[in-house]
């Protein structure tokens, strides 16, 4: 597996994924209009151009992609995404990592999920994010937000 930057032509296959990835979440919040299953081709196209969008390839195909951009001096983490015949083999753990390592300045790695997914907070919380707040949606959402600090100590003699 490859992990290297997206380029805008790959737009159309992450939307796919994208939308193919984020099913299951749609399914176990009862929403089939959750934002990455609304975003369009030209939405994901324009934050290929403007901001940090990773993607993994088995071979020629896009397994995985995440998207990154720094505000101030956090990075924003937004859409990490898996194939669904893909995930629990460590993609998810491996574009995180590239992302981190892919942006040295930022001075903390901001993310949020739904309350209910478990998988994800799972892998959030053993890559070193800590939960920093919670913000009910409505009556079956709660948005979970998370927050890594890198390790800025130096390494030791």
């Amino acid at each position: 597996m490859v992990i290297e930057r997206a380029e805008p032509a790959d737009a159309g296959e992450i939307l796919t994924l994208q939308r193919a990835a984020y099913l299951t979440e749609a399914q176990l919040y009862g929403d089939p209009y959750i934002p990455p299953l609304v975003e369009s081709l030209e939405q994901v196209r324009k934050v290929i151009e403007s901001a940090l969008v990773l993607k993994a390839l088995d071979g020629t195909r896009i397994v995985g992609a995440v998207r990154g951009r720094l505000s101030g001096t956090a990075c924003l983490v937004g859409r990490l995404v898996v194939a669904p015949d893909r995930q629990g083999q460590g993609l998810g753990t491996a574009l995180l990592r590239a992302l981190h390592e892919a942006v040295p300045q930022a001075e903390a790695f901001d993310l949020f999920t739904g309350h209910l997914s478990e998988g994800n907070l799972r892998l959030y919380r053993r890559l070193g994010y800590r939960e920093t707040s919670r913000e009910r949606m409505d009556d079956h959402l709660t948005v979970v937000y998370l927050r890594r600090t890198p390790d800025r100590s130096p390494p030791p003699r």
